[in-house]
């Protein structure tokens, strides 16, 4: 029986060792083969070994993403007369003055007004001064507004001969009805200024207000030419590819957030006990608590270094740091990602010096916009303005890290791989679903993928 057998067993050895050999072939084929060199947008090839630190964020497949919607790209006409002019008035920094300057133009049309050009107040915020034409092109502006509100240079000498009756609105919040309250003074003085409220429900305008609000803020604001050449000549010396941080981590927010931070160099808190002066004390037990976990509390470098990590952002890539002078705690980031650049670093010296506050801010909006990747530690409104261009743009690798889900988890006691982990999970959930951006849903519609 056994030399019976012997064939037909030798026979059937072939017959799996030819599938084996060839299994065993492909598998060597794609463990062996050679790794790329790393790069930005590659995994990492990390000290880390584990599993989580050898994915990266961005090569997540996204099942929605945002664009801008079509039906506002058409401007909706306005009546052919007009109620009056109105003026808006801006304050702040850059990222406020177009957040106010978005909301004016909206007013502007709710109104049927026509609007003069912007005053830009920011004596209170840079202790200098700068007006709209030093920072964006007019001519621009009042092209691409064109078809949805009406905006001219000067007003009539018979109108301007006299100051424009002021409206101020910006302690209004919620639902704050501009035809009710504002228009009878427009009617009235046919020239008023208006500084307008501050967390407006513009989802309840009327769409060609929408309308206006969408095509006026991320379509007709435009650098002027002197300042755009500056941020090319910046954009051009940082090498490639790289990611935009948005960091905050300065005395006066982390002391505006009266967060307790355990830790810090006594440089950093005596600069935080100054910022802090007899108004802004520091929230302690269950308050405190409730607090961060909330996501109150900015992100230190140190920790927002750690969730980069956790994202896979390799600690070669080249960042670009899109924040102020004055940030705390520095070298917790730069100890761990040491390829980083500043706009002081790489424009010369005499050009940074002579630059307006809003010049400066300027160029990190436009870097931060035309970046390979963009994070943000917090959503403040260079973040909101920013996510939005990139989108306008098609540029996906938006991201703002989430300070509720790190305090949630740090709370919880996670550390080390398993704080990483829970990093990783609430983010990508973020990144996959495009709800990073937090887009005003009346100029952004979802895509599904």
């Amino acid at each position: 029986m056994w030399t019976t057998a012997a064939p037909w067993c030798a026979h059937h050895r072939i017959r799996l060792l030819v599938p084996a050999i060839f299994v065993v072939s492909v598998l060597f084929f794609f463990l062996a083969s050679p790794r790329s060199s790393p790069s930005f947008f590659a995994v990492p090839a990390s000290r880390e070994h584990s599993p989580v630190r050898s994915r990266l964020i961005w090569a997540q497949r996204r099942v929605a993403e945002w664009r801008p919607c079509e039906w506002w790209r058409t401007g909706i006409p306005a009546p052919p007369t007009r109620n009056g002019y109105i003026r808006i008035y801006c304050y702040g920094g850059l990222n406020q003055l177009r957040r106010d300057l978005c909301d004016g133009i909206a007013v502007a049309r709710l109104l049927n007004a026509t609007m003069v050009l912007p005053k830009f107040e920011v004596a209170a915020y840079w202790n200098e001064s700068s007006g709209f034409a030093d920072v964006f092109d007019v001519d621009y502006f009042i092209e691409q507004t064109r078809g949805y509100v009406e905006v001219v240079k000067d007003i009539p000498e018979e109108i301007s001969l006299k100051e424009p009756f002021h409206v101020d609105c910006r302690k209004r919040k919620g639902h704050f009805d501009y035809v009710e309250t504002v228009l009878p003074a427009l009617l009235e003085h046919r020239y008023i200024s208006l500084t307008p409220a501050m967390s407006q429900r513009k989802d309840r305008y009327p769409s060609y207000a929408k309308a206006s609000y969408c095509q006026g803020c991320y379509n007709a604001l435009q650098l002027n030419k002197k300042v755009e050449a500056k941020a090319i000549e910046l954009l051009e010396a940082i090498p490639k590819p790289f990611l935009s941080l948005h960091l905050r981590f300065e005395p006066d927010m982390v002391a505006y957030s009266r967060c307790e931070y355990r830790g810090l160099s006594s440089k950093s808190m005596e600069a935080l006990e100054a910022a802090r002066g007899q108004d802004r004390n520091v929230l302690t037990g269950d308050a405190a608590r409730l607090w961060r976990n909330r996501g109150k509390c900015p992100l230190t470098p140190s920790e927002t270094a750690f969730i980069l990590q956790a994202l896979g952002i390799p600690t070669e890539t080249n960042i670009y740091l899109a924040a102020g002078d004055g940030l705390m705690e520095l070298d917790g980031f730069t100890s761990v990602y040491k390829n980083m650049y500043t706009k002081s670093s790489l424009l010369a010296h005499e050009d940074f010096e002579r630059m307006h506050g809003n010049t400066k801010a300027a160029l990190d909006y436009y870097v931060s916009v035309n970046s390979d990747a963009y994070v943000a530690t917090f959503f403040g409104n260079m973040d909101k303005m920013v996510t939005a261009m990139r989108t306008v743009q098609g540029l996906q690798k938006t991201l703002v890290l989430s300070r509720r889900a790190f305090a949630n988890y740090t709370a919880a006691g996670l550390a080390e791989d398993q704080l990483a982990k829970a990093m990783w999970d609430a983010h990508r959930e973020d990144y996959i679903m495009g709800r990073g951006s937090a887009l005003p849903e009346h100029c952004f519609c979802e895509l599904k993928l």
